[in-house]
């Protein structure tokens, strides 16, 4: 009699593990069906965008239709790529002003003599491997986004480029030149703001200072590395990039 319940209580054991087992199988099969599949990166063409007809975005009451996943996390953005070809990449989040914004607040932490009243000019940032009466895209915008810089922090900038009158043509009205013969060339500068570019693993190098224009003294400096990918994104007027494109189509010589 002892046996027959020994053996009723084992056999009553192994059914319930084994519908325990089975009921955690079924749970990992369900959490394994449930698990959100990420979607795949997409390019999307600009131009290409704009010619299709524009779909009205729907609202499904989910978090998918607003570019996110099933836990609310923001999936990555797509790929972006410009007509002619000059730019093809992710939407950028920083661009040549946030990087000289932090390059003109180490000039101002560690600035002598430079104050409200002494005026300053900017020039454009050279390329260091050059006879230094060369420079590029980036060395020009690099000087004008200092001029806003120093601007917002009340810096008196004169713009040595700005001419006594403003010139009519028929491709607009301008005031600035680059003809010396043009310009004034007796302005109250007393410091100029200008620097050096490298290119570097990763990115460009940029060295800038403050000198005196009588004494040649520095009194003020800022390093920092743009990455390429900002500097990519500075595109000329006429669509082409720096390495031989030029609407999409890599130019060499015969």
């Amino acid at each position: 009699m002892k046996r027959r319940n020994q053996y009723a209580a084992l056999s009553l054991c192994a059914s319930l593990l084994s519908i325990s087992g089975c009921s955690m199988m079924m749970g990992e099969e369900e959490v394994a069906e449930q698990a959100p599949q990420r979607p795949a990166m997409n390019v999307i063409d600009i131009t290409a965008a704009d010619r299709a007809p524009a779909k009205p975005i729907e609202n499904n009451g989910d978090n998918q239709s607003q570019g996110m996943d099933a836990y609310g996390a923001i999936g990555q953005p797509p790929l972006y790529s410009s007509v002619q070809g000059a730019y093809k990449g992710r939407p950028l989040t920083k661009h040549i002003g946030d990087y000289v914004k932090n390059m003109a607040q180490d000039l101002i932490s560690n600035m002598e003599y430079v104050n409200n009243k002494t005026p300053i000019g900017v020039t454009h940032f050279a390329l260091l491997d050059t006879d230094l009466q060369k420079t590029d895209l980036l060395g020009r915008q690099m000087a004008e986004s200092f001029v806003h810089e120093l601007h917002k922090f009340r810096v008196p900038v004169i713009d040595f480029k700005a001419t006594e009158y403003i010139r009519i043509t028929d491709d607009g009205d301008f005031v600035l030149s680059r003809d010396y013969l043009e310009l004034s060339s007796s302005l109250p500068i007393e410091y100029v703001l200008t620097g050096t570019m490298t290119k570097h693993q990763g990115g460009v190098l940029v060295n800038a200072r403050i000198l005196g224009m009588e004494s040649r003294a520095v009194v003020a400096t800022a390093q920092m590395l743009v990455p390429f990918y900002v500097v990519d994104a500075l595109i000329p007027s006429d669509g082409s990039q720096q390495n031989g494109m030029r609407d999409g189509v890599k130019l060499s010589r015969g």
